[in-house]
């Protein structure tokens, strides 16, 4: 079976731009419903897909936190030679992540952090994540049970050196928490890991902003643009998109 890969996407409202960043081993897809939601409400969103993404794991060893990060600057990079003066950034899990540096290191509007690890996540649960990934990867692309097998015993002997720097990426991006000077919105739920609920407070409380706020969603876990409570999420990030310091109106 062949598959599509996901690609980036971008919907085109008005002046009001919103940079939106997916998970690690995660793709566009992530957050797809948040930027129809936006656009429908009148700004402009566009979400790159990190290198080595969508595609089968060995592709995706082969990257490095590096490379993503490069994704999420041509992608901020795109919409300025757009035409796009405001940019705010919104991103989940990994995305989550980058939103935060990106606020530090970037000029942005506002920031929208959710389900953003902070504490260093351990190299086994990262193997985990990419074994996972792999898992379900060939079981969309039909391969037998036996096929799956082998494919997963030849990954578990893979190396996968990209997993320090992400670790490294995390630890780093902590360090940078206290020169984020734009507004951010710090979004947990609260069925997630406990690495990821301890982060949140920390985020919120390391972060340099002086408007920064923090919500817990009861009856979501990580992916939470896709879970039950994703209408609700898209309506409160919405707002606080509204109340940023835009120069130019919604369309």
């Amino acid at each position: 079976m062949k598959l599509v890969r996901p690609k980036a996407f971008t919907m085109k409202a008005g002046k009001r731009a919103v940079l939106l960043l997916h998970g690690f081993t995660g793709n566009p897809a992530d957050v797809r419903r948040l930027g129809r939601h936006l656009h429908k409400a009148g700004y402009t969103c566009h979400a790159p897909i990190y290198r080595g993404h969508g595609m089968q794991a060995e592709t995706l060893i082969d990257t490095n936190p590096d490379d993503w990060w490069q994704d999420v600057l041509q992608g901020y990079a795109w919409l300025q030679e757009e035409g796009y003066e405001e940019i705010a950034c919104a991103g989940v899990s990994l995305g989550g992540l980058f939103t935060l540096r990106a606020g530090a290191e970037l000029e942005l509007k506002g920031l929208v952090s959710m389900s953003a690890p902070i504490l260093e996540k351990s190299m086994e649960s990262l193997r985990r994540r990419v074994t996972y990934y792999a898992n379900e990867y060939n079981r969309v692309t039909g391969l037998t049970q036996e096929e799956a097998e082998t494919a997963q015993a030849q990954l578990e002997q893979h190396p996968m050196p990209f997993l320090e720097p992400l670790q490294q990426m995390i630890t780093g991006v902590r360090e940078e928490l206290g020169d984020i000077e734009a507004p951010l919105y710090v979004i947990q739920g609260e069925r997630d890991e406990p690495l990821y609920l301890e982060s949140a407070p920390i985020i919120e409380r390391e972060a340099g902003s002086a408007q920064k706020k923090l919500s817990f969603y009861k009856d979501s876990g990580h992916l939470i643009t896709v879970g039950r409570e994703k209408e609700a999420l898209f309506q409160d990030i919405e707002a606080f998109l509204d109340t940023l310091d835009w120069k130019e109106p919604l369309e």
